[in-house]
């Protein structure tokens, strides 16, 4: 599979419809940064034994992104008061709902609230439940969001294995009303996956961001080298 970078903003090559249009995939770990600092340590298998530097870690990368999205929101003019005068400043104008999928998402969510400290929050409790074999099916026993009609909605997963369990995520969350726009914040996401979104979701609506793309996905739907199951690492394991 082929995809082009345009400064750190991978476009894919449309399939079928010509005309749809492509979704923005924004990889930050293609540019040198503190952030990959974070990652490697996620990755690590001797640092990921102390959870607290793990979960620690998903929170910093959270704050990476959400910086980093603030650069894509709409700004005005405001005219704040100090002790001593007016100063004009450019804020943002939109109204920010933060989203996660849990448990591996906490951290990262977290991250994202310590930057948009006054946005909403979203949660969706959305996990695979096998069928028979190695088949599975996403499925939802929680949700709670507020209204999201005309907000910016940040939907962050720790790990994009597949697509199915943020394109069910999303499409359940877009009942509670229609987002303006939605980012996708997935630090580590397999190429299949990216690819699986940008053909499910609406390429004008939708960005995802990503801090690391990797080639394999098992038959159990494993991201390869990845960083292990991201839940259990952060919680404990589950029974």
């Amino acid at each position: 599979m082929l995809w082009h970078n345009y400064n750190g903003i991978f476009v894919f090559p449309p399939t079928g419809n010509l005309i749809a249009p492509i979704m923005k995939v924004i990889n930050l770990g293609e540019s040198n940064s503190v952030l990959n600092h974070f990652m490697a340590q996620l990755r690590d298998k001797d640092i990921q034994k102390d959870m607290l530097r793990f979960r620690r870690n998903l929170e910093r990368v959270g704050e990476i992104f959400a910086y980093e999205i603030s650069k894509v929101l709409d700004y005005s003019v405001k005219k704040v008061q100090t002790p001593l005068g007016i100063a004009d400043i450019a804020t943002y104008d939109n109204q920010i709902v933060a989203a996660t999928i849990l448990r591996a998402g906490l951290p990262l969510h977290q991250g994202i609230l310590n930057v948009f400290d006054s946005a909403q929050s979203a949660f969706v409790a959305a996990y695979r439940k096998y069928d028979r074999g190695k088949d599975f099916h996403i499925n939802i026993e929680y949700a709670s969001s507020p209204d999201l009609t005309g907000k910016t909605l940040i939907l962050a997963d720790t790990m994009l294995a597949t697509g199915a369990s943020l394109e069910v995520t999303y499409n359940r969350l877009r009942e509670d009303g229609e987002p303006a726009h939605t980012h996708l914040v997935c630090p580590v996401s397999s190429i299949f996956a990216v690819d699986y979104i940008r053909k499910h979701l609406p390429g004008d609506k939708v960005t995802l961001w990503v801090a690391a793309i990797d080639e394999e996905l098992t038959t159990h739907s494993y991201i390869v080298p990845g960083l292990g199951d991201a839940g259990d690492l952060a919680y404990g394991d589950k029974i």
